[in-house]
């Protein structure tokens, strides 16, 4: 069975809408798209590649999943760590308004989404990798069904903005397994789920 893992950017504050540029997710009036931009150096680089590497496929929101679909298909470099993988491997989009997905090699997930999702962790080999996707995160955190979190943040605060951990989220404890800083100040930090918090008194 795949591990599901997901991989946001956020900033100090927790925002996690439109890291890659102003016009990726200005919903809700946002206009301080593109903030991870800055920091995009060989150190974050690499881990991307890495973490690219595992994958067995694809789970996507439709935002997400349109975003990606504009650009990555027009990487056509097979060396390319990110687009080889999202171009050939299998992609799902979870969606309640997509009439049809054009990218080769994806198919609209609905119904029991939690029972869809736990049904694609059984039959993929390699992770299954959500990236960005911040809608789809909540659902999955609310239904336990992200194995491991890699949470990247960026030196910033934006004070607006959608959030990777909005209010309302299931109350979750995680491990903390790996870490690093690159060199432009993004620490990297990777979690596993490890149940319900305990709680105590100092």
């Amino acid at each position: 069975m795949a591990q599901l893992s997901i991989t946001s950017f956020v900033t100090l504050d927790g925002v996690m809408q439109a890291p890659g540029g102003p016009a990726e997710d200005p919903s809700g009036g946002f206009e301080l798209g593109g903030w991870s931009v800055p920091y995009g150096d060989d150190d974050f680089g690499r881990f991307i590649s890495e973490v690219f590497e595992r994958a067995g496929a694809f789970l996507l929101g439709r935002r997400t999943y349109e975003i990606f679909a504009g650009y990555w298909p027009k990487v056509t470099d097979p060396a390319d760590p990110v687009a080889s993988r999202l171009n050939s491997l299998p992609k799902y989009v979870v969606s309640t308004t997509l009439e049809k997905a054009d990218w080769e090699g994806t198919t609209i997930v609905r119904g029991d989404l939690a029972k869809e999702i736990a049904a694609l962790k059984e039959r993929t080999d390699g992770e299954l990798q959500v990236h960005g996707s911040g809608a789809l995160a909540h659902f999955l955190m609310a239904h336990d069904l992200i194995d491991t979190f890699n949470v990247l943040t960026f030196p910033v605060v934006l004070g607006t903005g959608r959030r990777l951990f909005a209010n309302g989220a299931v109350p979750t404890a995680f491990r903390h397994t790996g870490a690093r800083t690159t060199a432009a100040g993004v620490a990297i930090n990777t979690y596993e789920l490890a149940g319900r918090p305990e709680y105590g008194t100092y």
